[in-house]
């Protein structure tokens, strides 16, 4: 084999997590520092946690309110666009009376 070519091995290599020292195994660096493991997290410990979810239902009603106001503008402006006066005749209806149907034979 050659001389050289490995890293070192650490025997005793010391596992943190949040400034904790909690297990110690080998490894090729002489400490590891982690944010996660099964001691602390919450599906390994069965432990649950409270989310703050009153911000997302804050916000989904907000939306909620403005696309109710959108919709309703565009009913009352549908509604006003129907209750004005007639479109002006056709220059063909001025000229020659009714346009012709399509059914005529």
């Amino acid at each position: 084999m050659k001389k050289n070519i490995h890293p070192k091995y650490y025997p005793n290599a010391k596992i943190v997590v949040n400034g904790e020292e909690v297990l110690i195994t080998g490894s090729t660096k002489p400490e590891l520092r982690l944010d996660v493991w099964s001691g602390n997290h919450p599906f390994y410990t069965g432990e649950q946690r409270i989310l703050d979810t009153a911000g997302q239902v804050d916000r989904f009603m907000k939306r909620l309110q403005s696309s109710q106001e959108k919709q309703s503008d565009a009913q009352r402006r549908r509604e006003a666009r129907a209750q004005q006066a007639p479109k002006k005749r056709s220059l063909y209806d001025e000229v020659y009376g009714e346009e012709p149907t399509s059914t005529e034979e």
